[in-house]
């Protein structure tokens, strides 16, 4: 089978494609979790890279689990415990490297982003959506519950109700209502998606790359933290983020009524 990832970098912009279209860029059943961890801790490694993208190679961006290799659960010789530690040491791995990276991540939907694909594209910061694309949190459909961690992603992004009623039906949406409801922040014609990434990724790498790291990670601590926790975590943050060339360079430019020209972070 072929390598799960292709690992583009282009400046400070790198492009994670999962190309395994003939089988719609499945998750589990092949490589795709250790690609995933593996390309996160070179990314994290990497202080050059400001900007992540995420996007599936064919008709889908991802088909989620392989529902086909879930048949073997059915062997009396694989024991509910076994399971379970194959989800931990599995699928649950790729949103603890995803989630936490420092650098913003963009989801680029192509296609349909069923189940774990679905959570995939909710482990990113932003995504914006191809007219193609749907959306669907569908595991009762199936049987099972969201074991990738859909329950705590999808609430953060569309709100209690909206993903409770993705759970609870499993139906699919398409890239519209995905906007209406805030699961996308813009959908673009197909042939335009990679552009519109590769633009909106441009914008935010045009950015100093430390202040980022640090902005993500309070608004990833403000979705769970107490304000008052948040304010001091900001206050560190922001005596970090004085000390900075790039702060220093960007208020000189300021006062001197010129561009700013930030080195390599």
């Amino acid at each position: 089978m072929s390598k799960f990832l292709l690992y583009q970098q282009d400046g400070p912009v790198v492009t994670l494609t999962m190309n395994q279209p003939d089988i719609r860029n499945v998750l589990t059943g092949n490589t795709a979790v250790a690609e995933f961890v593996e390309a996160c801790a070179r990314i994290t490694s990497d202080r050059t890279v400001k900007v992540l993208i995420i996007t599936g190679a064919g008709s889908a961006f991802s088909a989620g689990g392989n529902v086909k290799d879930m048949r073997r659960f059915f062997e009396d010789d694989i024991a509910p415990a076994a399971i379970r530690e194959e989800y931990r040491q599995g699928i649950q791995r790729i949103p603890l490297a995803l989630y936490n990276l420092d650098v913003p991540t963009i989801a680029a939907v192509n296609g349909a982003a069923i189940g774990a694909g679905c959570d995939l594209a909710c482990m990113c910061d932003i995504r914006i959506a191809s007219e193609n694309a749907k959306f669907a949190e569908s595991f009762v459909k199936v049987g099972i519950v969201a074991g990738d961690g859909g329950a705590w992603l999808l609430p953060r992004v569309v709100g209690m109700s909206k993903a409770a009623e993705m759970s609870f039906t499993g139906d699919a949406i398409d890239a519209d209502e995905a906007l209406a409801c805030g699961l996308v922040s813009r959908v673009v014609p197909t042939d335009k998606l990679m552009d519109e990434a590769r633009a909106l990724a441009g914008r935010i790498a045009r950015n100093p790359g430390p202040t980022m790291r640090m902005t993500k990670r309070l608004l990833r601590e403000g979705q769970h933290t107490k304000l008052d926790t948040l304010l001091e975590m900001s206050a560190g943050y922001q005596a970090l983020a004085h000390k900075t060339p790039q702060h220093k360079e960007a208020v000189m430019a300021f006062v001197e009524k010129r561009k700013p020209v930030f080195t390599d972070d």
